[in-house]
């Protein structure tokens, strides 16, 4: 009998470890170039890429004591993200509704509608819904074309955006019926139904909502999930709002016009569409002065549903801040959600702070402004209300329902309970019961069926996919009588704020929009 026990043992042992070794080389190897074809940005440090870590510390500064309200950022070089961050309570994960920069997607997908020979730029709008025109079909109508609609220079003045969504639910038989006062292609103004009828049109020639027509040849190809688009009651994506998705998403599209079309090897929009869909199309202001157009990044002409901007770049954009920025010189492209009054003003931060902080070249490492800016991503926040000022809450309040005169919210009621430090108040309104949360000093994550402010609230649409909506509250003491309440919508720009005061056994309620920017108050009357 042989005995091969110890030396036979060290061998196999030896053997298999060698073997362990390759295998996992192999996997390392397989695992690489997976990562370098994935759907995820490569991260790099800012100066690896030719960027000032310091710039970004600066330019974030800079939002900070500014009147924006940032909620994310993500900032690419060389394809790969130098910078991303969110204010808390956003966070990666979470979508933003994107307002006008869903015009952008609208564009695209008629880019590769065109593209599978299904629409031609030149073909008549009419030509589409025989059965929703008017009477009398006037020539200028006669004319509107699919480029038409792209460039906001369908001529029709006014703007039939803030009527016909809110009017009636045919919004194809609106537009149509809409009087057009110039000839088309002659005059820019922003028509965000025109994108509408974009959408419409890509239903009509494809048999697919707009959504689900770009799911397969956009988002799935750039690893977008979880998108969702708002549509009217008659089941038409909006195309000019509504669509919601991440800020890295946003980068996505950044990344694959500023590619041209290429994404991962693989072509996904030609080139030519690409240059057609983004180069200067309409003058928005002819005749202003120049030196008045240098300072704006609303006057550099518009493109098909994008913006050309100053400094040779370009852009999608949606009201309050949603920003898809393309830097084709600098190889660079920015995201952006946020919420304020001045877009300009967030451009013009840009401008100051990051374009000159790309370099052709790679700059010496920065270990110290790297970890500086990585502390400073890291305590990105808006505030909660501030912590109350009462050693203990008032009872005045607790357990309380007040009834509510009618007012323009259709709300009935509402009571309120104090869980510890915290507020739960439980609104009644036409629509249902809501029970909403807020921390005192902090906010308290949760969702509610209650719809949240929009600039399309009362529109003749389907809202019921936002809901429930992910909202934050948070809640503070004013004085003994008087408290504030704090609701984010946290997969929109938008905020509300409530002021309660008890006087007497009255309650006075002030509803404020963030949107309105201390204007408009709604005033409750209650007992």
């Amino acid at each position: 009998m042989l005995n091969i026990g110890q030396p036979g043992k060290k061998w196999f042992i030896k053997s298999c470890t060698s073997h362990l070794a390759l295998l996992m080389l192999f996997l390392l190897i397989l695992t690489n170039a997976s990562a370098q074809k994935s759907n995820s940005f490569q991260q790099s440090t800012p100066e690896a890429q030719g960027v000032s870590a310091a710039a970004i510390d600066s330019f974030l500064t800079a939002v900070g004591q500014s009147k924006h309200e940032f909620h994310s950022i993500m900032i690419l070089r060389h394809g790969k993200v130098i910078t991303q961050g969110w204010w808390n309570p956003y966070q990666p994960q979470l979508k933003h509704s994107l307002y006008s920069l869903s015009k952008s997607f609208t564009s695209t997908a008629v880019g590769l509608a065109i593209t599978e020979h299904k629409l031609l730029l030149d073909q008549k709008v009419i030509s589409f819904f025989p059965n929703s025109l008017p009477a009398t079909v006037s020539p200028y109508l006669a004319q509107l074309t699919i480029a038409d609609l792209l460039s906001m220079s369908a001529g029709q003045e006014p703007d039939p955006t803030t009527r016909i969504p809110f009017a009636t639910d045919d919004w194809v038989k609106g537009f149509l019926a809409t009087p057009i006062v110039h000839q088309p292609g002659t005059k820019f103004l922003y028509n965000t139904m025109a994108t509408f009828m974009l959408s419409a049109i890509v239903q009509k020639i494809t048999g697919q909502k707009e959504l689900d027509y770009l799911k397969p040849r956009l988002f799935d190809p750039l690893g977008i999930t979880g998108e969702d688009w708002e549509a009217s009651t008659m089941g038409i994506n909006t195309g000019g709002w509504g669509l919601r998705l991440k800020t890295e998403d946003l980068a996505k599209m950044g990344e694959l016009y500023l590619q041209k079309g290429m994404w991962n090897g693989k072509q996904l929009l030609p080139q030519a569409w690409v240059e057609q869909a983004t180069t200067f199309k309409i003058d928005q202001a002819p005749g202003v002065a120049q030196s008045k157009k240098d300072s704006s990044d609303w006057m550099q002409g518009y493109c098909y549903q994008f913006w050309r901007c100053r400094h040779n770049c370009f852009r999608g954009d949606g009201a309050f801040g949603q920003y898809i920025i393309v830097m084709p010189d600098q190889d660079a492209v920015i995201a952006i959600t946020s919420e304020t009054a001045d877009m300009q003003g967030e451009l013009n931060l840009i401008w100051k702070y990051l374009l000159p902080a790309m370099q052709p070249k790679a700059l010496p490492a920065n270990a110290n402004a790297d970890a500086a800016l990585d502390v400073h991503l890291d305590a990105l926040s808006l505030p909660p209300l501030p912590d109350p000022v009462q050693e203990e809450n008032p009872k005045a309040f607790e357990n309380k329902t007040f009834t509510f005169q009618p007012n323009k919210l259709n709300i009935k009621s509402i009571a309120f309970k104090f869980i510890g430090r915290d507020c739960q108040a439980t609104v009644q309104s036409e629509s249902g019961t809501y029970i909403l949360n807020f921390g005192s000093g902090k906010w308290l994550s949760g969702q509610t069926g209650m719809l949240g402010p929009s600039l399309l609230n009362g529109a003749k649409e389907d809202f019921s996919f936002l809901l429930p909506a992910k909202v934050v509250g948070s809640f503070g003491w004013k004085d003994h009588d008087s408290f504030e309440l704090k609701l984010r919508y946290i997969e929109s720009p938008h905020s509300e704020t409530i002021t309660c005061h008890l006087n007497g056994s009255e309650l006075d309620a002030t509803v404020n929009y963030s949107f309105q920017y201390g204007t408009n108050k709604i005033e409750l009357k209650g007992n």
